[in-house]
C-alpha cells in the first residue's frame, strides 16, 4: 500500500507540475512531500545520455550472420571456425561503422578478424572495384594488422562485412556497429528484390552503381545524363539507351551503372522487381538474358 500511495504522489505531483507550468504558478510547488532525489531520475538529462550504452541491441554474432540493425554483436567459438563472415547493411542513404571492442584470438597461430568495405559474394565484390573510391588493398582492415591503431572502420557505401577465423574453443570478439546518414549516396546494394531508386551523380568525376542480388526486370523511367550515356551492366556487356526502358535480366546480379565525367549533373530513376519462375523458365529474346543464362 506504501508503494501505491507514492506512486500515486509521484504521478499527481508531476501533473500538478505540467499545470503548474502552463499557468505560470510553478512557485506554488516548491514545497512538496516528494524529495529532490526522487525526482532525480525524471528530470535530470544526464541519464539519456547514458543509456544509449545501457540500451543498446545485443545478441550472439553467428559464423554465418546477416545484420541489418545496430548493436554490440559477440562471436564466441565452440569449436573451431575456420571460414566465417558475417553481412551487415544499412539504408541506402546510410553509412556503416564497425568498431572492434575487444578481441580474444589468436593472430600468430593463423586466427584473424577483418573488415570489408562492401561486400564479396561468389567471387564478385560489391560495389566493384571499378566503382569503389578505394583501392581494393585498402577495402580490407584486419584486426591483427592494424591492432590498436585503427579499432574502427567506416563502410563507403551501405553495405559492410567481417571475415573471420578462429581455430581454439572460447575464443571469441565483439563489435559494434551503427548506421550513419550519408548526404551524397554514390555505391548502393539493394535490400529487396523490388523497389525504386533515383541515382543522381553530382558534378563529380566518379561512378556510381546500384547493385541487385536477384535476377529482375527494370524498368528505367525517367534520366537526365547530359551528353554521356548510361549503361545497364553485366559482366562485360553494357546495354547504351536513349529512351525509357524495359528488361528483364535473369543474371544472378545486375547493376545499373551511372559513369559521371563531371562535366555534367546526371540522374537515373528506375524500378525493379523479382522475376518469377515462369518468367525465368520463358524463352529469353533479351540479349542480356542469353547472355546470362548461356555463360
Amino acid at each position: 500500500i506504501r508503494v501505491m500511495e507514492r506512486t500515486f504522489r509521484e504521478q499527481l505531483f508531476f501533473l500538478l507540475l505540467c499545470l503548474s507550468v502552463l499557468k505560470g504558478d510553478s512557485r506554488y510547488i516548491e514545497n512538496n512531500e516528494i524529495a529532490k532525489d526522487e525526482l532525480y531520475s525524471i528530470f535530470n538529462p544526464d541519464p539519456k545520455r547514458d543509456s544509449a550504452d545501457v540500451l543498446m541491441y545485443r545478441r550472439p554474432l553467428r559464423c554465418l550472420d546477416m545484420v541489418s540493425v545496430e548493436g554490440q554483436f559477440t562471436f564466441t567459438a565452440e569449436s573451431p571456425q575456420l571460414s566465417c563472415a558475417a553481412f551487415f547493411m544499412a539504408e541506402p542513404n546510410e553509412v556503416i561503422s564497425v568498431d572492434y571492442d575487444q578481441a580474444d584470438i589468436d593472430c600468430s597461430g593463423g586466427d584473424f578478424i577483418t573488415v570489408f568495405d562492401g561486400w564479396v559474394m561468389k567471387g564478385e565484390k560489391f560495389p566493384s572495384t571499378q566503382d569503389h573510391p578505394l583501392p581494393l588493398h585498402e577495402r580490407y582492415v584486419d584486426f591483427c594488422d592494424s591492432g590498436s591503431v585503427r579499432r574502427s572502420v567506416r563502410s563507403s557505401q551501405n553495405v559492410a562485412m567481417i571475415f573471420f577465423r578462429v581455430h581454439s574453443a572460447g575464443s571469441s570478439f565483439t563489435v559494434t556497429v551503427r548506421k550513419h546518414i550519408n548526404p551524397f549516396p554514390c555505391n548502393v546494394i539493394s535490400q529487396s528484390p523490388e523497389g525504386t531508386y533515383t541515382m543522381a551523380s553530382p558534378q563529380q568525376h566518379r561512378n556510381c552503381s546500384f547493385s541487385i542480388i536477384y535476377p529482375v526486370a527494370i524498368d528505367i523511367s525517367e534520366f537526365s545524363l547530359g551528353r554521356s550515356n548510361g549503361y545497364l551492366p553485366k559482366s562485360y556487356l553494357c546495354i547504351s539507351f536513349s529512351g525509357p526502358t524495359h528488361m528483364k535480366i535473369a543474371c544472378d546480379n545486375t547493376v545499373v551503372r551511372m559513369v559521371s565525367s563531371g562535366r555534367f549533373v546526371s540522374r537515373v530513376s528506375f524500378s525493379y522487381r523479382l522475376l518469377d519462375s515462369q518468367e525465368l523458365q520463358t524463352i529469353k529474346l533479351n540479349n542480356v538474358e542469353d547472355f546470362c543464362f548461356n555463360n
